[in-house]
Parts: structure tokens; sequence; C-alpha cells
């Protein structure tokens, strides 16, 4: 059975399409010290950053950025289907999504001692399945409004709808500071949304496996997932260390609004934190 190319979500085996083009913006990004460079607690430290679901790694880049110049290596990925069209996206499913963020994080674990996965909204869902199916790569998550339901009862109606309409309007750019952008789709193609539910509701089925130290940041203006998606997973992870920081001034991307540097402060307080639980 032919697999899929993680990078492109293709699968193996079938004839070479051109590369979509990708947004000004959307690409994938990486950075990190030299060798020998400073980094939290004397460790290598690495943090593998994941965007939402029809957003890009533009929402999560300056927040890479900061983490970069406090000596951290950081690698932020295009999930596949994102920052081309919403055609892509449909193309792709959240398998897609999650092979390519575990052999981001396969990597990146490979050179650092410590990993900090970091996500947006549906990247806090990959995130926490990244900590159950890969938990010795994983030492603390650092997630923002974490998406693992979206409480909207039209939901239920999916399956239907999908049958008479491929998309409907998207919902990106949901920031109280004026002038910013995510980088996403104005539309959400219903079959990649489908796939999108599905994730969530297998991370919701696993959140008492989740262990590691975990900083759940959560916007109470947050017009895109409610938060009682962030409530659901301090209460029912197994993580001894649950820090709740709430970003009063912040919108659902919080990455790139008012209390961003509150979300640097806070994951850096927590990579370091888990290079000291490094032996030397």
């Amino acid at each position: 059975m032919p697999t899929r190319d993680p990078r492109t979500g293709r699968r193996r085996g079938q004839r070479s399409a051109p590369e979509p083009l990708v947004a000004r913006g959307a690409e994938a990004w990486s950075d990190g010290p030299a060798e020998g460079d400073g980094a939290p607690g004397g460790a290598r430290v690495g943090a593998l950053l994941l965007h939402g679901f029809t957003g890009s790694p533009a929402s999560v880049r300056p927040w890479g950025r900061a983490l970069a110049a406090a000596g951290l290596h950081v690698a932020v990925p295009r999930l596949p289907g994102h920052g081309t069209s919403p055609a892509d996206l449909d193309r792709s499913s959240w398998r897609d999504w999650y092979s390519l963020a575990r052999a981001d994080l396969l990597s990146l674990r490979e050179r650092c001692d410590v990993v900090v996965v970091g996500g947006l909204s549906m990247g806090g869902a990959l995130a926490l399945r990244l900590a159950v199916h890969e938990r010795a790569a994983v030492d603390a998550l650092a997630l923002v409004n974490p998406a693992v339901l979206l409480g909207d009862p039209r939901l239920a109606a999916l399956p239907l709808v999908r049958r008479v309409r491929r998309d409907i309007p998207g919902v990106v750019d949901d920031i109280a500071a004026e002038g910013v952008t995510e980088v996403g789709y104005d539309r959400v193609p219903l079959r990649a949304l489908s796939s999108f539910v599905a994730l969530m509701a297998g991370v919701r089925g696993e959140l008492d496996r989740v262990e590691q130290p975990l900083l759940v940041a959560s916007s109470p203006q947050d017009h895109v997932v409610p938060p009682s998606s962030a409530a659901l997973v301090r209460e029912r992870v197994s993580s001894r260390d649950v820090r709740d920081v709430r970003l009063e001034r912040s919108f659902h991307v919080a990455t790139l609004d008012h209390d961003a540097p509150v979300v640097v402060e806070e994951t850096l307080r927590l990579a370091r934190d888990a290079a000291a639980r490094v032996p030397a």
C-alpha cells in the first residue's frame, strides 16, 4: 500500500506534480544558535512550533524567532495543504499533518537534549498527540488556545453538509491587534474540516495519557475555539506541572496579538525548567 511523503502529503509512487506556490510569509522556517552557543540551562534545547488549521507558519514565526534569539533551536513546519490554496488543504488529512510534525520532531530531537513542542489551535492538538505517541521525544508542551473541541453544534450536521457543499467561509485573523494577519484561508474545505474534527476526537480520548509539563495559555475572548477547550486540556491531562496562563488582551491568534510577549516569556520559563532537569 503506498505511503505518503510527510512533507508534501502526496502518495509515494504517484507521478510528480509541480510544487504548489506558497504564499509569502507562509514558508516553513527554522533557526538556532551556532554550535556551542548558549541555550537555557546549558543543554541543547529545541522548540517545534505548529500552526493552526487553515493558518500558516506566519502565525507562530515571531514566537519562533524570539525563542531562537534566546538560544533555542527552532523548527516551524508548514503543514501539508496549508499556505497554498484551500484546494490543496482539501486533499490532505490529519494523518498528513501529524506525519510531518512527527518527522520534524524526531529530526529536532537528534540535535537537542530537550524538546518543547508548542502549538497554536490545531497545532496544540497535534502537540498533544505527539506527547502521547512520541513520549520520549517530547519534554514539555506549550499550547496556545489548543483546539480539542470547537463547541459548535452545527458540526453534527457536517456529514450531510458535505454532500451539498465543498467549503464554508473561513475564520482567520481573529486578532485584536490591528493590521496583523496570520496568512490563512478565507474558505474552509469541509473534507479537511471533517478530518480536523476526527483529530480532535482522538486527542480528547487520550488526554489522560499526557504526562509532560504543560503550559496552557488561553484567551477569554477567543472567537474561534471556546475557552472550554483549554479548560478540558487542563482538567484531563495527567501532568503534575500544568501552568495556566490567561491572555486577557488577545483573541484566538494570541501568538500575533498583544499578549505575544507573554507567550514567549512563559515558553522560555518552561524550556529552562525542562533543561534544568537534564543531567549535566
